[in-house]
């Protein structure tokens, strides 16, 4: 697991003020709920997981964008009596039994759960499980000021909500909701040979994407479909069997 910062908002007014800005509805109480923050231009700034509880809100995020995640939600906070804070709660996660208190990880069953107040793994090899389903990693495939929302799978890991209403960047992500086909986006591929992650994906002489996360002979890939192969090289890597989720 990624390295996590507990972010803690305190306030009535806190859950009114989350539902006006991400992507998700966080209404709901006692559940982890998975969402994003975006620009106004509709692309991904920070995910996160949101927990509500009596008497305040928990925000799961990476620990490499929370410090910016709090300062653009106290931006946004204008003169709401909202507090906001950095905590050091720890949090564990694993996919073995759950312990007492887990939720489970809203965004795929193989997931597993995360516990809150407690620390600690049960070694799950989670670059495999992500690369299994095509999840994708905050600074990973998950870049700020460069991603969308609907090419990155949100839709099927339960990170947006059609139905809510508005948020920062609403507009964009309906508009490619409506539309028929999706022309770039995460996808999982078979790499045979030596690539870093980064590494560009050729096909032919054509730019057709970047390798990301691998493990073993599989990786999670962001593609221009219009350019998909089934001989496409990433170095001196073979890349094909393309695998859409």
């Amino acid at each position: 697991m990624n390295a996590r910062t507990i972010l803690s908002l305190s306030g009535d007014d806190r859950i009114a003020f989350l539902q006006d800005l991400v992507t998700n509805d966080v209404t709901p109480r006692d559940r982890l709920i998975y969402a994003a923050l975006l620009t106004p231009q509709g692309k991904y700034l920070a995910d996160f997981f949101v927990l509500n509880r009596d008497d305040r809100t928990l925000i799961d995020a990476d620990a490499g964008q929370a410090d910016a995640l709090a300062a653009r939600l106290t931006m946004y906070r204008l003169r709401r009596k909202i507090g906001i804070d950095v905590t050091d709660m720890p949090v564990a996660c694993g996919t073995g039994p759950a312990p007492e208190g887990a939720l489970p990880d809203p965004r795929h069953p193989d997931l597993g759960w995360r516990l809150y107040g407690s620390d600690g793994e049960d070694g799950t090899d989670w670059d495999a499980v992500r690369v299994a389903h095509c999840i994708p990693q905050a600074g990973i495939e998950l870049i700020p000021d460069d991603t969308y929302l609907l090419e990155a799978g949100f839709e099927r890991l339960n990170g947006v909500d059609f139905r809510k209403g508005c948020y920062v960047g609403q507009e964009i992500v309906a508009r490619m909701k409506h539309k028929t086909d999706l022309r770039k986006g995460l996808a999982t591929v078979a790499v045979t040979g030596d690539a870093a992650p980064g590494t560009p994906i050729m096909a032919g002489d054509k730019p057709a994407g970047t390798l990301h996360t691998r493990s073993g002979d599989r990786a999670i890939a962001y593609l221009r479909f219009d350019r998909v192969t089934d001989d496409m090289r990433a170095g001196e890597a073979a890349v094909g069997d393309v695998r859409r989720f």
